[in-house]
């Protein structure tokens, strides 16, 4: 077996149902998970009825470079979404569908890490604390080792690329960054992209953009800023050494279709592609039908964001003043910093022991480094569920804080 398997840590949901075990919730209320990003709300009717239309496509083996139809279509939404100029994402050469950003972000790890570079040293892969543990693993089974860059309260909770040594960059290969950022939901402007530009260029580095929350914003007027966008602003559109991830999932609702993109960087995707040919995870040809109407909708995004609006504002306004919580730059989770003496890890479990609430301890998504963990004392709230739900779990959470 491949010994780097025995460096993975145990997953987030793998430590809660530990920290669960044995506690018999009351029952006179149903039980709310606000722990896990699972969006529920109902998938777009059009996608489901394109799907089911293009069931005979079952009948042929997929392209792993997808269909043209559904590479110009992501193309034609980047270039709108992210204004960039025309013509400058070609759908032959800038883009690859995949299944899923989880999917590609541990794939694309594998693929691009030198794990024997020059000189004695293990290649570093950069990526963000707390994180999406998909990072973590990725860069342990490329061979390489993971580099924690705090992402706390003291600096909004975005990464200070200023704090980060000389010795580290330069053995950096691949930087994961994730804006909106789960959990904080935290966006990464467009001086801090082009601060991150600065120093891929400097050290020769692959930049993996994680922006699959990019499309669940509040205000309308402002949507998140995204690496390729940035790039393209200050003359970089060729897209060298960017790459960015997108998924259907939060912005349309479809989870379970199991499908998104990568775009950037013509060369190193021409190397990733090669990658998935062997890897053998080409989308199926009616989930790539399904994906490109997806793709060209923004109807039901409209919809969706509205939606999560009302719940943000409806939780919030019952948490004020009981909980230190504050609305994201974007997502749909909110991070909370635990009452005063309460481990992220005790609040947890007394609160579903209490109220059959469950939240995810924040230092399950973090690593301690020098004696600090940026994910200690925080719960992230998944505020996925119906309104109806959401509102109810607010209420609890409200009565378990005022009787402790």
């Amino acid at each position: 077996m491949n010994r780097d398997l025995d460096r993975l840590h145990p997953y987030p949901f793998e430590k809660l149902a530990a920290l669960k075990q044995g506690i018999t919730p009351p029952e006179d209320r149903a039980h709310i998970a606000l722990s896990i990003g699972e969006p529920r709300h109902a998938p777009p009717e059009f996608v489901l009825r394109t799907l089911s239309e293009h069931l005979g496509g079952l009948a042929q083996y997929p392209l792993t470079k997808g269909q043209a139809s559904l590479r110009e279509a992501i193309a034609d939404w980047l270039t709108k979404r992210f204004q960039l100029p025309a013509h400058t994402l070609d759908p032959e050469r800038h883009i690859l569908p995949v299944a899923g950003t989880r999917e590609a972000l541990f794939s694309f790890a594998q693929a691009v890490v030198d794990r024997h570079p020059c000189g004695a040293e293990a290649p570093l892969v950069l990526m963000p604390n707390p994180f999406y543990q998909i990072y973590e693993g990725a860069a342990l089974l490329a061979g390489a080792e993971p580099w924690y860059y705090p992402t706390d309260a003291q600096n909004g909770f975005l990464p200070d690329f200023d704090a980060i040594p000389e010795a580290i960059w330069a053995r950096c290969q691949l930087f994961y960054v994730c804006s909106p950022g789960n959990p904080t939901g935290a966006v990464l402007d467009d001086s801090g992209y082009l601060r991150l530009l600065e120093h891929a260029e400097r050290h020769d580095f692959i930049i993996a953009s994680d922006e699959c929350y990019s499309e669940l914003y509040f205000d309308e007027s402002a949507p998140p800023t995204g690496l390729l966008q940035t790039a393209a602003q200050h003359g970089r559109d060729r897209y060298t050494r960017c790459v960015v991830f997108h998924s259907l999932s939060k912005r349309s609702n479809l989870p379970g279709l199991r499908s998104g993109f990568v775009a950037g960087d013509a060369d190193i995707l021409k190397r990733y592609l090669r990658y998935r040919t062997y890897q053998g995870c080409a989308l199926p040809p009616p989930t790539q039908a399904a994906s490109e109407a997806a793709w060209r909708d923004e109807t039901h995004v409209l919809a969706n964001r509205a939606l999560y609006r009302h719940k943000f504002d409806a939780v919030l306004d019952i948490l004020q003043g009981v909980l230190d919580v504050h609305r994201p730059d974007a997502g749909f989770y909110l991070w909370a910093h635990t009452p005063d003496h309460w481990s992220d890890t005790d609040f947890a479990r007394e609160l579903y022991a209490r109220e059959n609430l469950t939240v995810l301890p924040g230092s399950y998504l973090s690593r301690p480094v020098d004696g600090h963990d940026p994910g200690a004392n925080y719960l992230r709230l998944a505020l996925v569920a119906e309104p109806e739900a959401c509102i109810e779990a607010a209420q609890r959470l409200r009565r378990f804080v005022q009787s402790l």
